[in-house]
């Protein structure tokens, strides 16, 4: 703990604060220092005129009486009134020495110890000197009460810096050791660990959220890895096992080998197929594809798949039709989003059956744009629609029809790399596969 950033960091704003409050402390010292100065200098200096004024009226004998008579009076200042040759006539700080204007005197105390007065001499008429001052313990004393303050303040934030500090890395550093934690039981091979989330909605606790999410994605994965690793094992073997024994059959029958050979040769193109198939997917999951986004018509790209595969709706005795709106431009590779339709027809056409209807949708508004391919044909039990996009996933009644069970894998990979949401719908009857792209910028 006491190696963690959090600590360091509450240490060094404690030294911060504590070194703002001396600097504080100095500032309001002198502020409070000068401001009781000017204040004690003028209440001299107007008694002074006061007294001044006292032998222009009175004469000698009215300022003598005057300063006798506030000797007498409690807290009063501290007077000394000189003859001109010097001698002290009233006042005990008539028997020290002070030039004309302020100076600083030391006289007799009252109590013990000694007293440090300054002094304002003002010259009187006839060579007669008038002192007038004041005890500096007041100014030292205040000094004193800000300089107490200020030093509880910072003893107040140095102890609150501490244990505040000591708390805050103690809370930080068991948080930040849970994810660490759950980090290392990952690495042990605990997939199913995640972070404990608090749920204050902190930095540490979106962090926490976010590697979560990670961890997530990185299971999906690998679920999908090794459920592709199964499809492929269980898909292939099939085909495998048929082009030998096509080829065995061709090395027992020298008279048939040709039609082995060929038949052979389709089954490694279906291979083949399937494999670039699912590097197609892998290249599209993995964003390459994405440099290539340029703005592109859904409008034009729905209606170049419908008139290529018009024929083929016809040969099967199926109507294949397009619902377009004007432009529908989005960003994206016109190249794969052509894919993904080719895909989503090819499994309308395949699937629906003789006599089916299939139409193309391509509509949007302000909210987004969409792409969609209904049918009227038998559709896809409500059950099995989640496993629709899965890699290798076939209903039972399509196994003997042609295909790979990637076409939809495909089509799901190219949404995701444009940022839409593949929905499926009951068209009563049939199948309805929509795309939704989020709406243009």
């Amino acid at each position: 703990m006491f190696r963690s950033t959090s600590l360091r960091l509450a240490a060094l704003y404690t030294t911060a604060f504590a070194l703002a409050v001396v600097v504080l402390g100095v500032i309001t010292l002198f502020s409070t220092r000068a401001a009781l100065t000017d204040q004690f200098d003028a209440r001299i200096a107007a008694e002074a005129a006061a007294l001044a004024q006292e032998y222009r009226t009175e004469g000698l004998n009215g300022v003598v009486q005057a300063v006798r008579e506030r000797d007498r009076t409690p807290g009063a200042l501290d007077y000394g009134l000189k003859a001109p040759d010097g001698a002290a006539m009233v006042g005990r700080l008539a028997v020290n020495a002070a030039p004309i204007g302020w100076s600083t005197v030391e006289v007799r105390p009252r109590g013990d110890g000694h007293e440090s007065i300054r002094v304002l001499t003002v010259a009187l008429p006839q060579g007669y000197h008038l002192m007038v001052g004041d005890d500096e313990e007041r100014v030292e004393a205040l000094d004193g009460a800000v300089l107490r303050g200020f030093g509880w303040a910072f003893l107040g934030v140095v102890l609150l810096g501490v244990v505040g500090g000591y708390a805050l890395s103690g809370d930080v550093h068991r948080r930040l050791a849970a994810i660490s934690g759950t980090a290392e039981a990952i690495i042990d091979g605990d997939l199913a660990r995640r972070v404990p989330v608090r749920g204050s909605d902190d930095d540490l606790d979106r962090l926490a959220l976010t590697f979560n999410r990670m961890l997530d994605r990185i299971a999906a994965l690998m679920e999908s890895l090794n459920q592709v690793s199964n499809d492929i094992a269980h898909d292939m073997r099939t085909p495998l096992t048929r082009l030998r024994q096509k080829l065995e059959a061709g090395l027992a029958a020298p008279a048939e080998s040709q039609q082995a050979l060929e038949a052979g040769l389709a089954d490694l193109d279906s291979i083949l197929e399937t494999f670039a198939a699912l590097l197609r997917i892998a290249q599209i999951e993995g964003g390459a594809r994405r440099a290539g986004f340029r703005p592109c018509d859904l409008s034009e790209v729905a209606r170049t798949v419908v008139d290529a595969f018009a024929p083929s709706a016809e040969e099967g005795r199926q109507t294949l039709s397009l619902v377009a709106a004007g432009s529908l431009m989005v960003e994206g590779d016109r190249e794969l989003l052509t894919q993904m339709l080719v895909n989503l027809v090819e499994n309308a056409l395949r699937h629906a059956g003789a006599g089916a209807r299939i139409t193309v949708w391509a509509v949007g508004d302000d909210a987004g744009r969409r792409l969609e391919v209904s049918d009227d044909g038998p559709g896809v039990p409500e059950i099995a629609r989640e496993r629709l996009f899965d890699r290798f996933y076939r209903l039972e009644h399509s196994r003997s029809t042609p295909g790979n069970g990637l076409g939809l894998a495909l089509v799901a990979a190219i949404a995701k790399l444009h940022g839409a949401e593949v929905e499926l719908g009951d068209a009563r009857p049939g199948l309805t596969v929509g795309v939704k792209f989020p709406r243009p910028a």
